[in-house]
């Protein structure tokens, strides 16, 4: 060996490991990417993983993606799809982006090597009341951290995807038209076939990035942890996640049916003057936007993609029986439903008289209304158990009574630093830092919070790699047992609780099995 070859060899030896060589190929075509922050982590966006919704393709099930010629330089996000922005005015305010019917795309962060890696894959859902957000949302409002960032995560040993899906009228229009024409006999919940056809892509092309496609991880927050819960519950998306992660959101109450949905698709219809399934794709998107924000397009029973309403499939042990961590956290209602400016202990009576009628009684000895403090007090502790805390316990209940696979509950109650730490505390959204491990500027984190967020981003790593959340050095987390009724709490510190609000959410247990009653 020449002393030129024994230099090379150990000037390599010596080098740190690049990231996967460029390009990758997929079902398409070939990808290039380009290096994150980080070169040890290498990003793919705005790769097509369906074909435009466009055209006569407007509310039908997504087709696959047409190939390309050449390297597709996957180097920008792609478009996200149709939605209204929230104005700088209120809390999740989020930075305009563009917009388009031809969204359907789907970014990756790998720090993989090779594609023999077989790392576990984390799919992420976003939130945004499935009206707004997209696989590359920036949200810097009051969260202020880089949502659907995944390159913290995938230097922790995942490959990250993240993926857009269509939203609002867009996403869940229903018609007898749309039904006719469908060889389901079925219309609507487009969003939800948007990620099954996302999850598919998953399965057949993750392992170019070094990604394990029978290890993969299902997770969202608030419209994205609803997403998580449909999709745990329909036979469409079968076999195509391993787990699944609920933060802040799950429907174990009721749904209108395809009936209903319909019939609210015809009276939209009717009112921009589209009598045919013809003059509704003929309206322009930015049209349809405009006309339907007020309407509120939501999911439904469709029978197909949902043949029976989330708590029926789960009661009946027909849910894709997969480990499950979901949780909620102890403030989420704060900028959700505001305390109103002329709120007041009558008010508070009032409205919970209108919603739980003879009930009502009990249900002010368990959140009091003597003063305006208590009542306001009440009014964002209610909210926070109706909205999030039963669905999210109920959850975890329901797998654990009909599924073979755990379940393990958490309760999110750190409060984020900042000017806003006593109006909001643990508000809706406040995990999504800790989770992704960004604990971006200008909030004044402590160590408390980066400790915290090393925890929370291991026990997500960890379970999505085993189906188990913990590890090494990590506070034990139990999966959870009915009798009991325990949680991990994430907050100063990591502890188990058991019991959390359980007088609230037990009452609520009566009001949920009424509204679930035939009418």
């Amino acid at each position: 060996m020449t002393n030129r070859m024994r230099w090379t060899l150990l000037l390599a030896a010596a080098m740190p490991l690049a990231a996967m060589q460029d390009p990758v190929r997929v079902a398409g075509g070939l990808v290039s990417g380009a290096p994150g922050s980080n070169p040890e982590v290498r990003v793919y966006k705005g790769i097509p993983f369906a074909a435009p919704p466009i055209g006569d393709l407007r509310w039908k099930p997504p087709k696959p993606a047409p190939p390309w010629q050449g390297v597709r330089r996957a180097t920008q996000f792609g478009a996200a799809c149709m939605q209204l922005f929230v104005p700088r005015s209120e809390f999740y305010y989020s930075e305009p982006e563009p917009t388009s019917e031809d969204c359907l795309y789907l970014n990756v962060w790998t720090a993989a090597k090779s594609s023999s890696e077989r790392r576990p894959v984390m799919v992420w859902i976003f939130g945004g009341a499935q009206t707004r957000g997209s696989g590359s949302w920036t949200v810097p409002g009051l969260i202020e951290t880089r949502l659907n960032d995944g390159e913290a995560l995938a230097k922790k040993g995942v490959v990250l995807v993240t993926l857009n899906h269509r939203l609002n009228i867009f996403g869940f229009l229903a018609h007898p038209e749309l039904t006719k024409e469908s060889d389901r006999g079925s219309s609507g919940n487009y969003a939800f076939l948007d990620q099954i056809a996302a999850l598919e892509w998953v399965q057949n092309n993750i392992a170019a990035f070094g990604g394990d496609p029978k290890r993969v991880t299902l997770f969202g927050q608030s419209a994205g942890s609803f997403s998580v819960n449909y999709l745990m519950a329909s036979p469409l998306a079968k076999g195509l996640f391993q787990r699944a992660i609920g933060e802040s959101g799950g429907v174990f109450g009721g749904m209108r049916t395809r009936e209903e949905a319909e019939a609210a698709g015809v009276k939209f219809a009717n009112s921009i003057g589209a009598e045919s399934l013809q003059a509704l794709r003929a309206k322009s998107a930015a049209d349809l936007l405009k006309a339907s924000a007020p309407a509120g397009f939501t999911p439904f029973v469709d029978g197909w993609m949902l043949p029976q309403d989330v708590y029926a499939i789960f009661s009946n042990g027909k849910q894709n029986d997969v480990p499950l961590i979901a949780g909620y956290t102890s403030d989420e209602a704060t900028p959700v439903v505001p305390w109103p400016a002329d709120g007041s202990a009558a008010w508070f009576i009032e409205q919970a008289r209108s919603r739980f009628g003879e009930k009502t009684d009990e249900f002010l000895k368990i959140y009091p209304a003597r003063s305006v403090e208590e009542a306001k007090a009440s009014h964002y502790a209610s909210n926070r158990d109706r909205m999030f805390g039963w669905h999210v316990r109920t959850w975890v209940r329901m797998q654990t009574k009909t599924g073979k696979s755990k379940a393990y509950l958490y309760y999110f109650s750190r409060v984020p630093p900042g000017s806003d730490s006593a109006r909001y505390g643990a508000f809706h959204s406040a995990e999504l830092p800790y989770v992704f491990a960004h604990l971006d500027p200008p909030r004044p984190w402590e160590d408390i919070d980066r400790k915290l967020s090393q925890a929370m981003s291991s026990y997500w790593v960890n379970f999505a790699a085993s189906g188990d959340p913990n590890g090494k050095d990590l506070p034990k987390w139990t999966s959870y047992d009915k009798s009991g009724d325990t949680a991990l709490e994430f907050g100063n510190s990591i502890q188990s609780r058991s019991g959390l609000n359980q007088a609230g959410l037990d009452f609520l247990d009566g009001y949920f099995a009424g509204q679930r009653q035939p009418k």
